[in-house]
């Protein structure tokens, strides 16, 4: 069992997903420039950095492939890959890395040969037009500066 990101607790998979989404959920409601905001993108930012350390494991420890499992799944069922890209624009640049990392080693991840992932993204081509849809607005917006 990996030790503790921060300290004191160590959250399950399923809760460190389900607070992504409520998290996610309560960003999506705010507009972009709203000081609340600010709160929820750090809320957001430390869920996936407890993702990124079931995933990729703790400076001494390998990840416990078991806890990737079930953290893949959660995130399938609970639809968060699709909310993150669509919020992608609120989050700061540290934190859309992480989404990078996170989605590119789910991405990665095979189970024999199948790869869940790809299969996940490959049923829900929504996710591909959003993620085409923000890199043309990111274009756009670098463009203008």
């Amino acid at each position: 069992m990996p030790l503790p990101l921060f300290g004191k607790s160590h959250k399950s998979p399923p809760d460190i997903v389900k607070n992504l989404k409520d998290s996610l959920t309560q960003l999506e409601k705010l507009e972009r420039g709203d000081k609340k905001n600010e709160k929820v993108a750090e809320e957001v930012s430390k869920s996936l950095q407890a993702i990124k350390s079931i995933i990729y494991g703790q400076e001494s420890q390998e990840p416990h492939l078991e806890q990737v499992a079930q953290l893949a799944q959660e995130s399938y069922n609970s639809s968060i890959l699709p909310m993150l890209i669509q919020n992608l624009i609120k989050l700061d640049f540290e934190a859309k890395k992480d989404v990078a990392q996170i989605f590119n080693n789910l991405l990665r991840r095979q189970i024999g040969t199948r790869s869940p992932t790809v299969e996940y993204v490959h049923t829900r081509p929504q996710i591909l037009e959003a993620l085409v849809k923000g890199l043309a607005s990111d274009v756009y917006l670098v463009k203008q500066y």
